[in-house]
């Protein structure tokens, strides 16, 4: 009887292992639903023009409004969202044009466009005042967004450089624009996919394989389509430095000191604009500090929102 419940239980882990290593979309897809459960996050849909609109929420209290980036999508905010202290109801939507929310030729997925479909989000959720907080072009979102609609927005935060700030150091990807490069976030091999995890991240985070083999997959899939939208990027390359001093909500800047997306010099042209804006700059940490540092990027945020407005 024991040898045929050891054989039974070996069986059983070397399907599973199978699984993890040869389907890595159903494994994928079971990890990930793991994240979100332990987090406290449950997944919606709500129809915004021909986009049925992925989101993630949770909690309960002030909403928290959470913008991903350029090519990235809202489960990027699940450890955030998990080290995240304080009583929140939390949103995190896939951006129309990225994620799960679809993404069609005759749309339009520049800033202008963007800011009225996250009115329209948050008229969907109910929710007349947020707390935005974004990471590079969701940072920058959050901060258009509240110089458009200011009424709608308790505070913005910049979790990780936003696009979009003339820095006084021209970074890596500066570089690579005005050399008329191909973007470094877009990825046409496994090769380039490894390549732009190191321009991304100074530390990469860990990532199960078939949640990593799946990012890459989608990432090669999608490289086409992605040259439209960075095209539509540098179109507005500098919008929000245009924009950045009529910013009146109490913000906060968290700027990875390895960034090589976007120079932290950025950093003290924020301090200098933004006069009572709260700017920390993170050692030892890259573009993207809601996966690389996600409990001390977390832990920052909550400080802040927990600090009393006038």
């Amino acid at each position: 009887m024991t040898k045929t419940i050891m054989l039974s239980l070996a069986a059983v882990l070397l399907c599973a292992s199978a699984a993890y290593y040869f389907s890595p979309q159903s494994s994928a897809r079971a990890l990930i639903a793991l994240n979100r459960k332990v987090s406290g996050l449950s997944m919606g849909i709500v129809t915004m023009g021909p986009h049925n609109v992925r989101y993630l929420s949770g909690g309960r209290g002030a909403p928290v409004l959470l913008l991903h980036g350029i090519f990235a999508e809202k489960d990027h905010w699940v450890d955030f969202v998990r080290a995240l202290d304080g009583p929140y109801a939390v949103y995190a939507p896939d951006l129309p044009g990225f994620g799960d929310s679809g993404r069609f030729d005759d749309q339009r997925y520049d800033y202008d466009a963007q800011i009225e479909r996250v009115k329209s989000f948050l008229d969907a959720m109910g929710i007349e005042r947020a707390h935005v907080a974004g990471s590079s072009m969701g940072g920058t979102l959050a901060a258009l967004f509240a110089v458009r609609y200011p009424e709608r927005v308790l505070s913005v935060a910049f979790i990780g450089a936003p696009h979009g700030i003339k820095t006084t150091t021209r970074s890596d990807m500066d570089f690579a624009i005005d050399a008329g490069k191909p973007s470094p976030l877009i990825a046409n091999s496994e090769a380039e996919f490894e390549a732009m995890l190191d321009f991304l991240f100074h530390r990469r985070p860990w990532l199960p394989y078939p949640v990593a083999r799946v990012a890459r997959d989608d990432a090669l899939r999608n490289a086409s389509s992605n040259v439209r939208l960075w095209n539509e990027q540098l179109s507005d390359r500098y919008l929000l430095d245009a924009q950045i001093d009529a910013l009146r909500t109490p913000t906060l800047v968290l700027w990875g000191e390895q960034d090589r997306v976007f120079d932290v010099s950025g950093a003290e042209v924020l301090r200098q604009r933004l006069r009572s804006a709260e700017v920390h700059v993170m050692p030892q940490v890259g573009h993207l500090p809601m996966l690389e540092a996600a409990r001390a990027s977390a832990s920052m945020y909550a400080k802040f929102l927990a600090r009393p407005r006038v």
